[in-house]
């Protein structure tokens, strides 16, 4: 079985049974101790600190009951199994109270032990995964792995650090790219809710007429597909975060409810009109400035407030330019463990053209790129030669001594997003869709950027 680790110890009065158990369990895995009361019993548990503990209830010296709190004190992770007899069900269930796993009664069968061990043994490694998982999660989504040396960043580390442990509602600005969500998720995971739900809602992405029963749910037949229940991304995050990505992309008419919600805290589901109460703490995020929004008369003045107790600027990557090269460092060491390459970095001229380049799709484009390039790579040094075209292409005069024209910033961003949007319509044959997920953009943004820049389309 060996299901817990490797060391058991029983402790038993009775010699018959406590060598049959010996036996039974030794020919399951388990490496086996045994004593024949409490004081010896604790004393042998001192000496190993064994994984599991099976221990009758009523021994002389020294009884299971405080056998048990003597072992939680030293190991309060320690699996503990009460052997009880007729009668002393009720000292038994104190025991379960005092911190025992289960209890299984006399007369059992041996093949009944190992059941009901294999059992306990289960629900403890579960737990210790979810652990193990819980603490990966929060390793995953600490804002230490958001990378970044420059002033700017430090500033959203220390925005980060103070409005972890506090319920307060943040918004979180920047261009498509930037890293809104990583931000969003750290702010969670670095605070009193990490053990609760993050839930994510891409406003953007949700069709009109499915915002309501996305975020509120609804009741079974509340309308025509409604064939049972369904708890909305509100009620999922109670206690926890709710993560509204692109809250400027909320319909006027949805706004409203949305603000009724956030000041009652209190759901209605589709179907009824029972109010049900969620605790979630909001963070939203919008690539638009919601100030303009709400001047253009599209987001609601009263609702910008409500989310808007603490606003979070990130930077685009174009205006931190110190940060390139650790990021492209840290992405390279990711792609690179993951398809199993020995690379040891990039090439000065390489660099060069990072630094150089002024990135429209941010983070998330330079993250790509480098994705790419541990792809195409055949050496262990990322080169030029393994970077887009878009972004080699200043490459040439460089090389030759030339200098290369200069523009306005403005515009060079304009031009550079128009040649990354131009690359991804050829790379997807026109198909607008995987267009503006190959850039990391909705549709909805990708067309207005279109307009924008006159894109020819045909």
């Amino acid at each position: 079985m060996k299901i817990c680790g490797h060391r058991l110890l029983i402790v038993e009065d009775e010699p018959l049974l406590r060598i049959t158990m010996a036996d039974a369990l030794r020919n399951e895995g388990w490496a086996v101790d045994v004593a024949e009361d409490g004081v010896k019993g604790a004393a042998l548990f001192e000496q190993h600190q064994h994984d599991l503990v099976l221990s009758d209830l009523v021994m002389p010296r020294l009884g299971g009951v405080e056998l048990l709190k003597r072992i939680k004190a030293l190991s309060p992770d320690t699996t503990v199994v009460i052997i009880t007899a007729h009668g002393t069900v009720d000292r038994a269930v104190e025991a379960m109270r005092e911190g025992a796993a289960d209890f299984i009664a006399k007369p059992f069968s041996m093949a009944q032990l190992v059941v009901r061990l294999s059992n306990v043994c289960s629900v403890r490694i579960l737990r210790e995964q979810n652990v193990r998982l819980q603490a990966q999660l929060e390793q995953r989504h600490s804002f230490s792995n958001i990378i970044g040396k420059s002033q700017v960043m430090q500033e959203v580390f220390e925005l980060i650090r103070l409005v972890g442990d506090s319920d307060a509602s943040v918004i979180v600005h920047g261009e498509s790219g930037t890293g809104k969500e990583m931000v969003a998720s750290a702010i969670h995971f670095n605070s009193a809710r990490r053990a609760k739900p993050y839930v994510r809602v891409s406003c953007a992405s949700l069709p009109e007429s499915l915002i309501e029963s996305e975020l509120f749910g609804y009741e079974k037949g509340a309308f025509t597909g409604a064939s049972e229940r369904r708890i909305g991304r509100f009620e999922a995050a109670s206690g926890g975060t709710l993560f509204l990505d692109e809250i400027g992309e909320l319909p006027l008419t949805f706004q409203v409810k949305l603000l009724r919600v956030l000041q009652e805290r209190q759901i209605e589901r589709l179907g009824s009109n029972r109010p049900i109460d969620v605790d979630a703490r909001i963070v939203s995020a919008s690539v638009r400035s919601l100030e303009e929004e709400i001047r253009q008369g599209r987001f609601r003045e009263d609702l910008y407030f409500r989310v808007n107790t603490v606003a979070i600027d990130l930077p685009p990557l174009r205006e931190r330019r110190e940060d390139i090269p650790l990021l492209a460092e840290a992405f390279l060491r990711e792609f690179a463990a993951d398809r199993r390459r020995e690379l040891e970095g990039f090439s000065d001229e390489a660099i060069d053209r990072f630094e150089m380049y002024p990135w429209p799709g941010n983070v998330r484009e330079l993250r790509n790129v480098i994705e790419r390039a541990v792809l195409f790579c055949r050496g262990r040094i990322v080169t030029v030669d393994e970077l887009p075209p878009n972004i080699r292409g200043g490459a040439t005069a460089a090389v030759v001594g030339e200098t290369p024209p200069v523009m306005p910033m403005h515009d060079a961003v304009e031009r550079a997003e128009a040649d990354a949007i131009r690359a991804a319509l050829a790379a997807t044959q026109g198909r607008r869709a995987d267009a503006a997920e190959l850039l990391g953009i909705s549709r909805k943004t990708l067309w207005e950027k279109i307009k924008h820049l006159e894109i020819s389309v045909d």
